[in-house]
């Protein structure tokens, strides 16, 4: 069996809802999950301009790859796209980004978890539409066999370099600063200052301000599942709203966020001590 079809084994990855197992496994990285030292395993992934990419694909363009996993309706990739246009813009040259559409993360009416190849393109299409993503956008399968393999979080990131080795893991997509250390060295042909980076509380604050955007995206449901799931972050989102008032978008958005986090900053040492 091979590595991804051994991946694929189990069940439960196309959810309709998130629930709290789930919500608490995304806060994890298990040791046995791929991490810098590792190889990719042998893949193929559609893109939505009618490309591919694969082993050979990434041998021969010769650039290590930004390779990150998201959703339209990730809170998580929602926060963490302004961040990933500014890196292709800066390293693009040097370093190939392309954004996985993985699962929905969080399920609605308007979004529902895709039963088709067709209906994941179209979550696809969608993500780097409302997104401007002007890099390649590839589609993983419908039960997920590249994104189980390395670990099925909402959208996670790795460097990789064009022979398949991971010289680089985080967590989360949306903790720019951190990312962007990474690529810069590795643009210059250095090793990342870490191999590796979590700040799950870093990460949660800063898709605060933004989950109301990826849930209604999702449209009916989502909300509601979200409260159900995980009521702490339900409560992060709803007092998101409070301060919309407050100062322009972009910088009302970090003003929610840090606020919001007070409410996050217990619920993530809760959970990190499980």
């Amino acid at each position: 069996m091979s590595e991804l079809a051994a991946a694929k084994r189990g069940s439960g990855y196309r959810i309709d809802r998130p629930t709290m197992r789930v919500v608490l496994g995304d806060m994890r990285v298990p040791s046995t999950d791929p991490g810098p030292g590792d190889r990719l395993p042998r893949f193929e992934l559609p893109t939505i301009d009618g490309g591919c990419i694969d082993n050979e694909d990434l041998r021969r363009d010769g650039r290590p790859v930004l390779l990150v996993f998201g959703s339209r309706s990730c809170p998580v990739t929602e926060s963490a796209a302004p961040g990933l246009r500014s890196i292709h813009d800066r390293h693009g040259a040097r370093i190939r980004v392309v954004v996985v559409n993985v699962r929905e993360a969080h399920p609605g009416a308007r979004l529902p978890q895709p039963a088709t190849l067709e209906e994941k393109f179209e979550h696809a299409v969608e993500l780097g539409d409302h997104h401007g993503f002007e890099f390649e956008v590839a589609v993983d399968d419908l039960e997920g066999s590249l994104h189980r393999w390395f670990g099925p979080r909402p959208s996670s990131a790795y460097l990789v370099e064009p022979d398949g080795r991971i010289v680089f893991r985080a967590h989360w997509s949306n903790v720019t600063e951190a990312l962007e250390e990474a690529v810069a060295a590795v643009a210059v042909g250095e090793d990342p200052p870490r191999g590796h980076i979590g700040h799950t509380a870093r990460a949660m604050v800063a898709m605060t301000g933004h989950a109301d955007d990826a849930l209604r995206a999702a449209g009916s449901g989502a909300h509601r599942d979200t409260w159900r799931a995980a009521s702490p972050f339900g409560a992060m989102i709803a007092i998101s709203r409070l301060f919309r008032f407050l100062e322009p978008r972009q910088r009302g958005r970090a003003t929610m966020a840090l606020l919001a986090g007070l409410v996050l900053a217990g619920t993530v040492i809760a959970v990190l001590a499980l």
